[in-house]
C-alpha cells in the first residue's frame, strides 16, 4: 500500500486514518470516503496490497502435536503467502487470471510434490507437512492451492507410485522445480462423477498409440506442459499415460466466464489423433484404481486446503466484529455475533483434529479411501458455512475486495463440487459403514 498526500484543512490527519487501514483498525472505503476534502487526489492506494494481519487460531493447542520441522514448514509457506500471495491475489481474481509469476515461488517453497523422494526432486516429507503447507496455500487462495495439488497429487503421484524408472527420472525433478507444470485429465464433458464410464480412448499403432476423447474442468491445463490423461485401451481397461504439449493434435482451450476460481486456470483438453508414444503409458497400473488413488492424495490436500479457508474467515470475522462499533460498541459483544464465532472456532477445531488424525493415519499408510473421503466433505462443508456466516458479520464490507471471504466463499463453489461432490462423498461413507452399493 503506498500512500501519498497534501493535507490541506482539516481536524482529522489522514496519515493517522491511513496509518490505521494500514493495521486493519478501519476499512479502506472509510479514508476514502470520511473526509475526502482533507487531501488532493493524490492517493495511490491498491486493495491488493492490503496488509496481510492473519493469526492462525488453534483453540485445543494443536501446535502440541506438530514436530518443529512441521512448525518451520507451516512458518515458512505461511511467510511466503503474506509476502507473495495475499498483496496480488485480489487483482488477479478480479481479472480471472492466474498468475504465473508465482510458479516459481512455490516451487522454491517446496509446495511441489513434497513427499516426493529427494532423488526424484521432492523434499521427502511425511504427509502432516503436505497437509500443512495445502492449509497455507489455500488460506491464500484455493486457485494457489489448486495449482499446487494438481501438480504434486495429480501429475507427480502417478508418476512416482505407477511409472517407469524412466518416466520418473524425465519428468519428476522438473515438476518439483516447476520447470514443467503438469495437469491431470479424468473428467469428460458427459462423465464426472461416474469416470468408468470414459468415453477417452486410444489404439495400438505400432511404436505408439493413438489417443482421441476430450476431458473438461482441467485446473492448469491453458499453460500445462504435460497432461497425466486416463483413457481406456482397446481392452477397455482404464490406462494413464502422459501427454506432452506440442504432440500434434493436442490442444488445451481455456475456460471463460468462472464466477469461482478465478485466479486459477481452467481449461479442456482435446485429443484428436494424437501419437503418444508407448513408453509414455504407466506400466504398473490398469483400471480404475489408477486415477482413484490420484484422488485420495489430492483430496487428503483439500481436506487441509479447505480447512485454511474456514481459519482465515473466521481470524477475519473475529478481526472485524472487535473493530467494528454499532450501538456503542463492538458488534462482538453481542450475542448472536458470539454464537456465530463460537460454533465457527468449535468446527475448525473438529477439522483441525480430524485433519491432524489422517495425517498420522497416511504417514502409517493405514489411512482408507473412505477416511479421506469424510475428511474432504467436512472440511469443505464448514468452510462453506463458516464463510457465509463470517459474510454476514462483515456486513456490506464482506461483499467487497478488501477481505478475502467473498473470494474464500465463490472458490469453495468449485471445491465442494471437484474431486468427488459433498453428495458423492456421502455416498462413499454410506457405502464404507452399511457396506451396501447406493452408487446404482
Amino acid at each position: 500500500m503506498e500512500i501519498t498526500y497534501k493535507p490541506i484543512r482539516g481536524a482529522m490527519n489522514f496519515a493517522a486514518l491511513a496509518e490505521k487501514v494500514c493495521k486493519g483498525i478501519c476499512p479502506v472505503s472509510k479514508m476514502l470516503t470520511l473526509q475526502p476534502y482533507l487531501c488532493q487526489k493524490i492517493v495511490n492506494f491498491n486493495i491488493s496490497m492490503a496488509q496481510d494481519l492473519y493469526q492462525h487460531p488453534d483453540y485445543y493447542l494443536l501446535d502440541e502435536l506438530l514436530t518443529e520441522e512441521h512448525k518451520l514448514i507451516r512458518d515458512s509457506v505461511r511467510a511466503y503467502v503474506k509476502k507473495d500471495i495475499s498483496p496480488i491475489i485480489e487483482e488477479y481474481a478480479q481479472k480471472a487470471e492466474f498468475p504465473k509469476q508465482i510458479i516459481k515461488g512455490l516451487a522454491d517453497v517446496g509446495c511441489f510434490g513434497p513427499f516426493i523422494p529427494e532423488q526424484y526432486g521432492g523434499s521427502g516429507l511425511d504427509y502432516i507437512s503436505y497437509g500443512i503447507m495445502m492449509q497455507e496455500l489455500e488460506r491464500g487462495d484455493s486457485g494457489v492451492r489448486s495449482t499446487a495439488s494438481v501438480q504434486g497429487s495429480l501429475v507427480m503421484y502417478p508418476i512416482y507410485k505407477y511409472g517407469s524408472e524412466e518416466q520418473k527420472k524425465k519428468y519428476l525433478p522438473k515438476l518439483a522445480s516447476g520447470e514443467l507444470m503438469g495437469c491431470f485429465g479424468l473428467t469428460e464433458p458427459d462423465f464426472g462423477s461416474n469416470p468408468s464410464g470414459m468415453l477417452s480412448n486410444y489404439k495400438d499403432a505400432g511404436s505408439h498409440v493413438v489417443l482421441n476423447g476430450s476431458k473438461m474442468w482441467i485446473s492448469n491445463a491453458p499453460f500445462a506442459d504435460i497432461a497425466v490423461v486416463w483413457a481406456k485401451d482397446e481392452n477397455g481397461d482404464i490406462r494413464g499415460l502422459v501427454v506432452e504439449r506440442g504432440m500434434e493434435g493436442f490442444s488445451t482451450p481455456e475456460t471463460h466466464g468462472k464466477w469461482s476460481l478465478r485466479a486459477s486456470a481452467t481449461g479442456e483438453l482435446v485429443f484428436d489423433n494424437v501419437k503418444v508414444p508407448k513408453e509414455n503409458i504407466f506400466p504398473n497400473v490398469k483400471g480404475l484404481k489408477g486415477p482413484l488413488g490420484c484422488l485420495s492424495s489430492a483430496r487428503y490436500g483439500i481436506a487441509w486446503g479447505a480447512l485454511g479457508c474456514a481459519m482465515d474467515c473466521y481470524d477475519t470475522a473475529l478481526r472485524y466484529s472487535m473493530q467494528r462499533v454499532q450501538f456503542d460498541r463492538p458488534i462482538g459483544g453481542f450475542q448472536l455475533t458470539q454464537k456465530k464465532l463460537a460454533e465457527m472456532i468449535t468446527e475448525i477445531t473438529k477439522s483441525q483434529l480430524m485433519n491432524w488424525r489422517l495425517g498420522v493415519l497416511r504417514n502409517e499408510d493405514r489411512a482408507t479411501p473412505a477416511q479421506i473421503s469424510m475428511a474432504k466433505r467436512n472440511s469443505v462443508d464448514i468452510a462453506l458455512k463458516i464463510s457465509r456466516e463470517a459474510r454476514q458479520i462483515l456486513g456490506g464490507m464482506g461483499i467487497t475486495g478488501e477481505y478475502s471471504i467473498m473470494r474464500h466463499m465463490m472458490n469453495l463453489e468449485s471445491v465442494v463440487t471437484y474431486e468427488g461432490t459433498h453428495d458423492i462423498h456421502l455416498l462413499i461413507t454410506g457405502m464404507d459403514v452399511t457396506g451396501l452399493n447406493a452408487f446404482k
